[in-house]
């Protein structure tokens, strides 16, 4: 182990510091200004004690151990992992715009709403819905507030009976979750063989009692949803919604549009189809479209350009409420307004091209890795393990060895449909090259599999952290350093 490898108490040395700053010769006399003595701390805090070069180089070789798309190849399938062009953030982060404060008043901040009313043009332009909102905060935040739409659409008609959602049985965790916590019943709709919505199954659950249904096109197992027109003809006749789930909305761009399927309400993940940065629980957005009949009904406040060509943040008492203090991560929608008008007319290839990346994968891999679906794939595909599986090598082993070639592992165990799923997305972004040297090394740990299973059950062997007792570490956590010991 390197010396900075180290946990930085074990770098620490008594009495040593990082700062000189001299003592203040100033004498508080005003008792306001004095924190009060209960909330003064007895002894001092248990810190490392390390000079600014301990602390410095310390970080930098633990950022180096941090992984990202920067860095290398991340097919997390349903995660559409693509490059963040540099440009989204230079412009993101320009003065004009990262100094404003959201309670300066509309004629202060006109060129900002002006980009928050024309991303919602260019998302409306591009999805087939007649307007958005893009207060939401993150795509689970955009779930909620599209249910809250449609809950609210029903409740303006009286329809106070309408108190069920239908989801099928291969959606994605935090649609169920989100159906609950705006206070609706989840009723599960079953899949075909090949990974579709039952039809005949979704007739037998559409009653009165039927707010609308959770779907995405193409679904979890990157399948086009070919009866989707049918199931919109189905679902409105019987007087509910289609809430259209837009994780997956990346290889539709260009290529089809939510509206025009017949969905009536959708949320937009901007990290994954629009380039914007995943965050890791930092700023995210997950702007929420609507049909005409349900403009209405979009949370408070609205951005509109009023008759003398200004911008203006109107509210409305048909509203579903509000779903934030003030308007969203402004920054996080203008690098997707900046990835909009970048691409311009080419934005039309990005699905088209994931599409092709995406089956390219799937067709090289299918001779060592079993393909339950066995059909055009769109964005993302999923396997069912190792075609031979035999060695009793399993998707977390595969998932564990590839890190030792330098790749992040794609989704594993995921969808539930399958025992051993192992879900790949390689997005648009990704060169010829990359592909193909990923699927070698897939190979490669397929022919580990049969020739050393027991090198690919072990595995990592090169990371600097090892397999974990993931059970023991979530029920007995080691939070403090002086407990490793």
């Amino acid at each position: 182990m390197k010396y900075y490898d180290k946990l930085i108490f074990e770098i620490s040395r008594p009495s040593r510091v990082g700062y000189s700053l001299p003592k203040s010769e100033l004498t508080i006399h005003n008792s306001q200004f004095t924190i009060p003595a209960n909330l003064l701390r007895e002894t001092p805090a248990e810190l490392p004690e390390v000079s600014e070069l301990d602390v410095v180089r310390h970080y930098t070789n633990v950022s180096n151990k941090n992984f990202g798309v920067e860095t290398g190849f991340y097919p997390l399938g349903s995660c559409t992992m693509k490059y963040n062009p540099k440009i989204n953030e230079e412009i993101a982060h320009h003065p004009a715009f990262s100094g404003l404060h959201p309670l300066q008043n509309e004629e202060s901040v006109q060129g900002a709403l002006a980009i928050y009313y024309h991303t919602a043009r260019a998302l409306s332009e591009l999805t087939g819905l007649a307007d958005f909102t893009l207060t939401p905060f993150a795509g689970a935040h955009g779930e909620l507030t599209g249910l809250m739409v449609m809950r609210q659409y029903h409740l303006l008609r009286g329809d106070t009976k309408r108190t069920r959602v239908i989801v099928p049985d291969s959606a994605h965790g935090t649609n169920p979750a989100s159906a609950a916590v705006c206070g609706l019943e989840i009723v599960e709709v079953k899949s075909t063989a090949n990974g579709t919505v039952d039809t005949n199954d979704l007739k037998g659950l559409l009653d009165d009692t039927i707010a609308g249904i959770m779907m995405t096109n193409p679904n979890t197992l990157g399948i086009y949803e070919t009866q989707v027109v049918e199931i919109a003809r189905l679902v409105h006749e019987a007087g509910g919604l289609l809430y259209y789930d837009g994780a997956n909305l990346n290889p539709m761009l260009g290529a089809s549009r939510p509206g025009d399927m017949g969905f009536d309400i959708m949320h937009i993940n901007l990290h994954k189809t629009f380039s914007t940065p995943h965050g890791g629980g930092g700023p995210g957005s997950g702007p929420v479209g609507v049909a005409a009949h349900l403009v209405d009904c979009l949370p408070n406040p609205r951005v509109v350009l009023d008759e003398n060509s200004k911008f203006r943040i109107q509210n409305s008492s048909s509203a579903c409420g509000r779903v934030a203090a003030f308007m969203g991560n402004f920054g996080v929608v203008m690098k997707a307004y900046t990835y909009i008008l970048s691409l311009g007319k080419d934005i039309k290839h990005v699905g088209p091209i994931a599409t092709l990346n995406a089956n390219y994968v799937k067709e090289s891999l299918r001779d060592a890795y079993y393909l339950p679906v066995d059909t055009v794939c769109k964005h993302e595909f999923v396997f069912d393990g190792l075609a031979d599986k035999s060695p009793g090598v399993t998707t977390l082993d595969i998932a564990k060895r590839l890190l030792d070639y330098g790749y992040h592992a794609p989704t594993i165990y995921f969808p539930l449909l399958f025992h051993q799923s192992i879900m790949i997305e390689p997005t648009e972004t990704e060169s010829k090259e990359t592909l193909d040297d990923f699927i070698d090394i897939m190979h490669r740990v397929a022919e580990e599999a049969l020739s050393d299973p027991d090198m690919v059950k072990s595995a990592p062997h090169t990371t600097p952290v090892r397999r974990l007792d993931e059970t023991t570490a979530a029920k007995n956590p080691l939070l403090k350093y002086r407990d490793l010991n």
